[in-house]
């Protein structure tokens, strides 16, 4: 299985702690990606922090989980799809820092593959475009 690679970058006129909690919080992600998305389970320590599952439903698709892996407020947040996706080693890591002179800089980057090589060609198309049209709306989130 060859792997495809997203990598999207943004930055944001919010501070990262508001754009932190704001892609953190599970429920926001459903108007990113274009997805129906339900909290499974909280973190340890924090709410959206490690070990906490949500469940994402892309149109017909079945449903699939991701659970988060790694979680440092302010800077990193990683996650895996753990269950019920054709996808296999997806990882998606977001990166969070200050820019020179205020605002926020995001650095995402998704890894994933399939045994259908279509399949992870499509999603990605599907989610650097989702990404992209997307991401600016954080900045007026409440």
């Amino acid at each position: 299985m060859r792997a495809h690679y997203i990598h999207v970058t943004h930055d944001f006129a919010k501070p990262v702690g508001p754009v932190f909690e704001h892609l953190a919080e599970h429920e926001n992600l459903g108007d990113l990606f274009g997805a129906s998305i339900s909290r499974l389970e909280d973190g340890r320590g924090h709410r959206n922090g490690v070990g906490s599952r949500r469940e994402l439903r892309v149109g017909p698709l079945p449903p699939f989980e991701e659970t988060i892996t790694e979680f440092e407020p302010n800077q990193r947040i990683e996650y895996r799809i753990t269950k019920g996706s054709p996808l296999r080693g997806h990882v998606g890591t977001m990166r969070f820092s200050e820019r020179p002179g205020g605002g926020t800089h995001l650095d995402y980057r998704i890894r994933l593959s399939s045994p259908f090589p279509a399949l992870a060609l499509i999603v990605k198309t599907a989610v650097t475009r989702s990404l992209d049209q997307n991401l600016p709306a954080v900045d007026s989130a409440p």
